[in-house]
């Protein structure tokens, strides 16, 4: 098999579009958010001006060589993510990185920052380190799992590993979308989403309001900024899996934004409308009401 070099400047478009969108849509829910709690918000325009800073910024503040690479894995994590799977369907410029097998590449990568970020707090030399990454990796660990059961369900009601292929599938119509052939494994991803995507109720690791510490407070400078572009284009490449999983997947860019859109906009309301979960609440609402569903869809099909 030989490899296309001609993908690669459109696989480097790809990420500057998404990283961009990221940057607004983030905004935006958070402007969402904090007029639902009757404040102002953050300008549109305020992830780029706090990009910019942080990338220009120097430190000479020195800690172990595993704790500066934490940002550069979890950076790595949505890079990855996101090109190796098609973001456009049926468009040789925007399929990315994409192969056969690409589907259990995707959930690697999803789980790669998060592991590399867990690296790094260890050897932050902070007290607390170890409380934050046993609750990121317990909460990540176990929203995962429904997500892991739902592509296990999609895989073998499709038969392939390939998310081009599972696209070509759901093609013809809204009704071949796995979202009605499927709906089973589409709850327990969802449900697995909402965890995923750190907001309210299950943003249990950072815990605004509560936790003055963690990577927002002990990273700085550029490093700062590599997680501020993993926040901006991880939760869209997420989306992407989910569009293209589950959604139809999408044939030209205003159908995609438009998408992801709407996708990002189930957390949001959620984040908004319900309280922060406890630690053990957050795990037990994994267990006892989404990975049975997911079970239950591999059962069916």
């Amino acid at each position: 098999m030989t490899f296309d070099w001609m993908k690669i400047p459109y696989a480097l478009l790809t990420l500057i579009i998404v990283v961009n969108y990221g940057l607004l849509l983030t905004a935006l829910v958070q402007k969402i958010a904090a007029r639902a709690g009757r404040r102002h918000g953050i300008p549109i325009w305020q992830n780029y001006i706090d990009l910019v800073k942080n990338y220009a910024l120097r430190t000479s503040i020195s800690h172990g060589v595993m704790y500066y690479l934490g940002p550069v894995f979890r950076l790595t994590g949505g890079v990855g993510l996101l090109l190796f799977v098609p973001s456009l369907y049926g468009s040789e410029m925007f399929s990315n990185l994409s192969f056969a097998g690409d589907l259990i590449l995707a959930l690697y990568f999803v789980f790669f920052g998060t592991l590399g970020m867990a690296l790094g707090a260890g050897e932050s030399g902070h007290p607390y380190s170890a409380i934050g990454v046993s609750r990121g990796l317990s909460q990540v660990t176990a929203a995962e799992l429904p997500l892991a059961l739902a592509v296990f369900s999609v895989a073998l009601q499709y038969q392939t590993l390939s998310v081009t292929d599972i696209v070509a599938a759901q093609q013809g119509g809204i009704t071949n979308w796995t979202l009605f052939t499927n709906p089973l494994a589409v709850t327990a991803a969802m449900f697995s989403f909402l965890g995923s995507m750190m907001r309210p109720p299950f943003d249990v690791v950072l815990a605004p309001q509560e936790i003055p510490i963690g990577p927002p407070t002990e990273y700085h400078s550029s490093y700062l900024a590599l997680m501020q572009t993993n926040r901006a284009l991880f939760p869209v490449a997420k989306m992407v899996i989910y569009m293209n999983l589950f959604f139809g997947g999408a044939t030209s860019w205003p159908i995609f934004f438009l998408k992801i859109f709407l996708i990002y906009m189930v957390s949001a309301l959620v984040g908004v409308v319900f309280p922060r979960f406890r630690v053990e609440q957050s795990i037990r609402w994994f267990l006892v009401w989404a990975v049975p569903v997911g079970v239950l869809a591999i059962l069916v099909v």
